[in-house]
């Protein structure tokens, strides 16, 4: 059973979400936050899967609330997925740096909203809409020379390929194929990757991926 906390300021929108996450056999609402502080004692409490956490809301916005449950080493199994009225939202490109697993848009289609709570609890990201690599690249690409990253110096030239392969949203089916890996040595690369750089999860290999240079903004779309 994949557990989710919602946390939204309207309480209009958090009962939409449940009832349609609720109506799924795989899923429950286990608790519901009306801003910040709420939704990091609810993660504290209950240790759910997923936190579906609204971006803005009153006293401590999503964006604080998502770094306080990352930074948490006992939430560290716990994914944020934040959800934004609009897809290019400057505060969704610092919670995906901060260590979210991905975004969503609130009138997204129900099929979509439960399979992303899917993807996310089985330790994916939700990197394949382009639309969330245009959200990087947009905001990435602001940066007017990439910094040194040394710590990309680790990696061998086949996790570097991995890496961009990752950046360009593709999952590990995807990955294998267009590198001819098996979809096992595909995720054991990613895996590596991940270790290396200390990231959190795939979604935190795409930001560091544009903010190192490793590709550019328009690349990948």
């Amino acid at each position: 059973m994949t557990r989710v906390v919602l946390a939204d300021d309207q309480t209009l929108v958090r009962a939409g979400f449940r009832s349609m996450l609720d109506g799924e056999e795989d899923i429950s609402v286990v608790a519901e936050a009306g801003d910040g502080e709420e939704a990091v004692r609810a993660a504290r409490s209950e240790r759910p899967d997923v936190v579906l956490m609204d971006i803005r809301m009153p006293g401590l916005d999503g964006l604080e609330a998502t770094r306080r449950i990352v930074a948490d080493e006992r939430l560290r199994e716990v994914k944020v997925v934040i959800l934004t009225t609009f897809d290019l939202d400057e505060y969704v490109y610092g919670a995906l740096k901060a260590g979210a697993s991905g975004f969503l848009v609130k009138d997204t289609e129900p099929a979509e909203l439960i399979h992303g709570v899917r993807v996310v609890a089985r330790g994916d990201a939700l990197l394949a809409p382009s639309v969330t690599r245009r959200l990087i690249g947009e905001f990435a690409g602001r940066l007017k020379e990439p910094p040194p990253a040394p710590r990309l110096n680790s990696l061998t030239e086949r996790e570097r390929e991995v890496m961009a392969a990752v950046a360009a949203g593709l999952s590990n089916e995807e990955l294998a194929r267009r590198l001819t890996l098996s979809p096992a040595t595909a995720k054991t690369h990613v895996s590596r990757v991940l270790t290396k750089l200390g990231a959190r999860d795939r979604a935190q290999l795409v930001v560091i991926a544009y903010e190192t240079g490793m590709v550019r903004p328009g690349w990948l779309s």
